[in-house]
């Protein structure tokens, strides 16, 4: 499929889909946010594709935010169906997407970027990322989530910190709040992620896609984490993913897991 913003590359089981706007900081448009939708619910969707990482181009950053001009003059009826549809396209579906997907951050993650690293399941930052929610200054709230995953990432009172003075954090603070998992040198970023993904690729995708419902059910308002996780559980047991892990791991040999 051909893109005008993003930029698909698949290899060995990991598709690498890249923000491409370069003389825009890699900011989210309308366009940006329906091709990666496309990207996620297409090629992500392909059997041979395990994992997905999401970064931006270049070097200087992974998303620097919305694209501001695009909303400027908007009512408060459009803000809200913007954000509404926002979610459900992009943050939402990321959030909540059956293969692991790891935002690898290459420098500035701010407003609608950090939000869409957030959205991804972990994060791995280069040592020059910069990230933050700055939207109050311009005299809005975060919009695409970044209300409900900061806090939970974070905790309560450093995410009201962010979200109230508008300012950035660095990659070793990100680190130190937990809102990223990794940091590295830029040059070795990438590869830093894949080797986490080919890590995740020696084991059951079946039960990894169930992992990652059982976990995002703690946050869903209304639903039973525990209650998701026995049922995921349980359902584990009628896969061949578990007959073949089980098998292998009673004979002493490597898995090799089927995928059903």
């Amino acid at each position: 499929m051909s893109y005008q913003n993003i930029l698909t590359e698949e290899n060995e089981g990991i598709l690498r889909i890249t923000i491409n706007r370069p003389s825009k900081l890699n900011a989210l448009n309308r366009d940006t946010i329906e091709e990666l939708h496309q990207a996620f619910a297409n090629e992500g969707m392909e059997d041979e594709v395990k994992v997905v990482i999401l970064t931006g181009t270049g070097e200087k950053a992974f998303v620097a935010g919305a694209d501001i001009s695009e909303f400027a003059d908007f009512s408060a009826e459009k803000g809200k169906k913007l954000a509404a549809e926002g979610q459900k396209k992009l943050f939402d579906y990321v959030a909540n997407y059956s293969k692991p997907v790891i935002a690898a951050v290459n420098g500035f993650a701010l407003g609608g970027g950090l939000e869409l690293a957030m959205a991804a399941h972990f994060r791995v930052a280069s040592e020059n990322a910069k990230m933050g929610l700055p939207e109050v200054s311009l005299g809005v709230i975060p919009g695409y989530g970044g209300t409900q995953r900061l806090p939970q990432l974070v905790g309560k009172g450093r995410a009201m910190e962010m979200i109230m003075t508008a300012g950035m954090i660095d990659a070793n603070q990100a680190l130190q709040y937990n809102l990223v998992n990794h940091v590295t040198s830029q040059e070795e970023l990438l590869e830093f992620a894949e080797n986490i993904a080919a890590k995740i690729m020696k084991n059951s995708m079946v039960a990894i896609k169930a992992a990652i419902k059982a976990v995002n059910a703690n946050y869903e308002a209304g639903v039973n984490g525990f209650e998701t996780e026995i049922e995921e559980f349980g359902n584990s047991f009628g896969t061949g993913d578990f007959k073949e892990g089980t098998s292998a791991f009673l004979n002493k040999r490597k898995a090799d897991f089927p995928g059903k």
